[in-house]
């Protein structure tokens, strides 16, 4: 997929896709995850593609304890995106992307907080991943 290192197709393809901003914490954390991947520090060149992506972050309760309190809780990041060639204004990918993570609730607020933002941060960088295989694979497809 990567063949020809940064100089390949698919690596060139990369260079030249813009995050469109998504709304929210997860959204931030996803973008900032993707254009980390996508090797986007400071001013680019002119993109050729851009990735539009929306996302559905739930955080539910699961295991009722004897005392009716919460005892796990289950979080969910859920992505749908395409990726756009600007200059054909054609939709080249629409896709979802998604994972989940079980958080233990415990008896220090502060505690299940810091757990539910790291669960956060897993999730984003696990989507993000899932973004940039399919968005190469497409880019690969594309370019030969």
């Amino acid at each position: 997929m990567y063949a020809g290192g940064g100089n390949g197709a698919v690596a060139r393809g990369l260079a030249a896709v813009e995050v469109a901003p998504i709304e929210g914490k997860a959204g931030w954390l996803v973008r900032n995850e993707l254009r980390d991947r996508l090797g986007q520090s400071g001013a680019a060149a002119t993109p050729r593609y851009r990735l539009d992506i929306v996302l559905d972050d739930r955080l539910e309760g699961l295991g009722l304890l004897t005392d009716d309190t919460i005892g796990r809780e289950r979080r969910t990041l859920r992505a749908r995106y395409q990726l756009v060639d600007m200059t054909k204004d054609e939709v080249l990918l629409d896709a979802t992307a998604g994972s989940d993570a079980g958080i233990d609730v415990v008896s220090s607020e502060y505690a299940t907080i810091a757990a539910e933002d790291t669960a956060l941060e897993n999730l984003a960088r696990e989507v993000a991943n899932r973004i940039i295989t399919r968005v190469s694979l497409t880019l690969r497809k594309s370019e030969s």
